[in-house]
């Protein structure tokens, strides 16, 4: 097979040249250290890529093959009769995510079996192809008006929600990453035809329409550098200048709202925004376009000041799965998507390839090792879509998903991310992650070595060691992570360190002290002629106390873990109560790290003292001491559906008491929708009106127009004389309900109480109905949800 050298910009952009093509037009100011060129040999992240590819790869094909995904190709290609055996109209993106996925595993380590059965869903692929270049399985499939998110026509909905072109940027990653795998043309080919169709059909002289999810503006740029049509590129940019021109959609929800370069907030949703930002760095590289430069800025800094989570996350929204304002950042509903994780570290990466600074990498890392990681099983065979800072009740990863997003864009990324660890000019050679690993870079006609002895992230030791073909002076730039810098993000206008650090970065080279300064991107530089040179850095690993700008309401009076690049949380199977959101964090917590080798995998936890509150009969609160102990947050729910504490009252008044034992609490509880969620509604905490995101309730969507329903059933016979509900209503997807009513149960049966007041459907109070009393075994609360919204609970109390 023919020589193929690469340099690939995360897994979303490459310049490629080859015998088949040398052109390249323009490139970053800093050029990545493929993955292909980087052997990762550590405990931490060698398992999860050596997992992702025996894994995760393999069980997301066979979902694939299960949910229909793959059938779609052959019966729009003609092998099978039928209709669109799957769910989604987009998700043949799916199985483009995965081959780019088992594309990056295969240059790792070849693997014929794995080849020749993507060779074979690409026949697939190339059949449905339609003659012209469309390529779009529903559509073939079952035709126009076929459903309402695809239109009567090709791209007549595809600035809405038919997602035609979000599929085809993720055939074109896949097939550029299967070609720069294999050699193999087959899906280039198909690519290729499928870009020349929407390019000759979209264009300022013709179609003025754009994405409603963008991904395809990547895609296109990866096709430009694969082969250096311009066309591709041209038309990326197009479809960025397009948003927000007169006639055009104007949704903040895929950021139509005002052209790209006059953003200057993130809105929406997160995963279409930062696909976005994404390809402009990249189109900003390749065209030097200041304007998109300035603007992402901008962005970036909206995010990284008002809207990041300290675990990376973005995105606090369920409803629309995107950011919410300013300093809105609720734990227990926060969203951080997994897709928006990786979606995060692909444009933070790209910025820093752009400006050569280590707030970027700050960001990278801090998403890295939290939110992404959250995002799979240490199994590598189920996942979480939203990662919440905070369960009350307990969660569960997935096998997989309806909407299947976020294990695709697992399994590509997870053999992709040894390429952010190293980086380079023409005079200097980054180490921007401290990971075991080894690489060669090129650099002008010579070659550089280096191998990184790391026991990071539980340890803050790497050495460094330097080898060369030539003999000639470079400068190596060691990164200082944030958290080494006394900042927790950049500039520290988000979240800053309560305690001070009472350690320095240590720095020798061949064994002797260096007298370092960090300089003003962030990086400790250290230049000379190498051979053989050993470089010694030693981070500080301490137990810091995240604070958190007073204008985020639910981390008012709360301090956050963080040791090192891994934010820690609670899990309630590790304390006798199994509950903790009761937790107060004190000072005199004496907090201590400690690894344990057979706990998760092996971990270092955090341990001290705390105190659980216990709210009493008669509604006074109880505290007494108990035994603290944390663990990484990528770690939590692998022991059990339990709960889960990020953020830790540091005082009475901010903690959330365990339940006093009333009639409600002691009973077996039971719902139409069975969830965790459904202890919310007896949980005794009061929501601060009936849209709090902070506070947790049980709802029915995305149910409509039906009858829904929750039991209390007693261990004993119980006197009952009245109830108070207090509504979820977010003014959208769930409102009031329609009506309600109570019922007791009497020989089986569930009889109406005689209710003394109406049935009260007022937000932001609790609604309270008399009955006459009557003695039983069990009550039913029965709601009517409305035509045309679902409905939720935060509180049922009982009396």
């Amino acid at each position: 097979m023919r020589q193929i050298w690469l340099i690939l910009l995360s897994p979303l952009m490459v310049f490629l040249s080859c015998t088949k093509s040398t052109y390249k037009s323009g490139k970053y100011n800093i050029e990545p250290v493929p993955f292909t060129a980087v052997k990762v040999v550590d405990d931490f992240w060698a398992k999860r890529i050596e997992t992702n590819t025996d894994v995760t790869i393999p069980i997301a094909y066979n979902h694939c093959e299960k949910t229909g995904r793959i059938d779609n190709f052959k019966v729009a290609g003609g092998i099978l009769d039928g209709d669109f055996r799957s769910t989604s109209p987009f998700d043949d993106s799916d199985v483009f995510k995965v081959i780019e996925g088992a594309a990056y595993a295969i240059q790792m380590n070849p693997n014929k079996e794995l080849e020749l059965y993507t060779d074979s869903i690409i026949d697939y692929i190339a059949m449905a192809q339609e003659d012209d270049g469309y390529l779009y399985t529903y559509r073939t499939i079952m035709g126009d008006d076929s459903h309402p998110w695809i239109g009567s026509k090709r791209w007549e909905k595809t600035h809405l929600l038919s997602h035609e072109l979000y599929n085809a940027g993720h055939l074109y990653e896949a097939a550029v990453a299967y070609y720069m795998a294999t050699g193999k043309r087959k899906l280039l080919d198909v690519a290729i035809k499928n870009a020349d169709l929407v390019a000759k059909d979209f264009g300022w002289d013709v179609f003025k329409s754009y994405p409603g999810h963008q991904e395809i503006e990547i895609g296109l740029v990866k096709l430009y550098n694969v082969t250096g049509d311009k066309k591709y590129l041209d038309l990326a940019k197009f479809f960025l200048d397009v948003r927000g021109q007169n006639g055009t959609n104007d949704r903040t929800y895929d950021q139509s709202h005002l052209p790209v370069i006059e953003q200057d907030e993130a809105v929406g949703h997160s995963v279409r925004a930062v696909y976005m930002y994404t390809a402009m760095a990249d189109i900003a590289a390749l065209t030097g376009s200041k304007e998109y430069v300035n603007a992402m800025k901008t962005l970036w800094e909206d995010i990284v000041y008002t809207k990041l989570y300290i675990t990376g996350g973005i995105g606090a929204a369920g409803g629309h799965e995107g950011f919410g304002a300013k300093y809105e950042l609720p734990n227990a509903s926060a969203y951080c998507e997994t897709c928006a994780a990786v979606a995060n570290v692909f444009w933070n990466h790209r910025l820093f390839l752009m400006e050569g600074e280590a707030k970027y990498m700050d960001v990278l890392e801090r998403s890295l090792y939290n939110n992404v990681l959250s995002g799979v099983s240490m199994s590598g065979d189920h996942f979480f879509y939203p990662n919440p800072l905070e369960s009350r009740f307990g969660h569960e990863r997935q096998e997989w998903f309806g909407c299947a997003c976020c294990p695709s864009n697992i399994c590509r990324f997870m053999p992709s991310m040894s390429g952010y660890i190293y980086a380079s000019n023409d005079q200097e050679v980054y180490v921007n992650l401290y990971i075991s690993s080894e690489t060669n870079i090129e650099q002008g006609n010579n070659t550089i070595n280096i191998q990184q002895q790391s026991e990071m992230p539980w340890n803050g030791k790497t050495v460094v060691t330097v080898n060369q073909k030539k003999q000639e002076n470079f400068t190596l730039k060691l990164r200082v992570p944030g958290w080494a810098r006394e900042e927790v993000v950049p500039d520290n206008k988000l979240y800053w360190f309560q305690n001070k650090s009472t350690q320095k970065v240590s720095v020798r080279v061949n064994g002797g002290v260096f007298d370092y300064v960090i300089d003003s991107k962030g990086y400790i530089n250290i230049s000379r002629k190498w051979k053989g040179d050993k470089v010694e850095i030693i981070l500080p690993l301490e137990i810091r106390k995240v604070v958190c700008n007073p204008k985020v309401e639910s981390n008012i009076d709360k301090i956050a873990l963080q040791r090192g690049p891994i934010m820690y949380c609670s899990e309630g199977v590790d304390f006798e109560s199994a509950h903790v959101a009761n937790l107060v964090l004190k000072e005199d917590a004496g907090l201590k790290s400690q690894f344990e080798k057979d706990l998760l995998g092996g971990v270092v936890t955090i341990k001290g003292t705390a105190y659980e509150g216990q709210r009493l009969k008669n509604q006074e609160i109880e505290f007494s001491e108990v035994n603290f102990k944390a663990i990484p947050y990528y770690a939590w729910c692998h022991r059990g559906a339990t709960p889960m504490l990020m953020w830790y009252a540091t005082n009475e008044e901010a903690s959330r008491p365990k339940p006093a034992p009333t009639i409600a609490n002691t009973s077996a509880i039971d719902g139409s929708v069975k969830t965790p969620e459904i202890e919310a509604v007896r949980d005794q905490i009061l929501p601060s009106g009936s849209n709090d995101n902070n506070t947790v309730r049980y709802h029915w969507w995305p149910h409509e127009n039906q009858i829904e329903w929750i039991t209390y059933t007693f261990d004993q016979p119980r006197e009952i004389s009245g109830t108070k509900v207090f509504w979820f209503d977010d003014n959208g997807g769930c409102r009031t309900p329609k009506s309600w009513k109570v019922y007791y149960q009497k020989d089986n049966e569930w009889i109406p109480f005689k209710n003394k007041s109406e049935y009260g459907i007022e937000i932001n109070i609790i609604n309270q109905v008399k009955f006459e009393p009557v003695k039983t075994t069990a009550v039913k609360l029965e709601i009517q949800l409305r035509e045309n919204a679902s409905s939720g609970v935060y509180e049922w109390i009982v009396e």
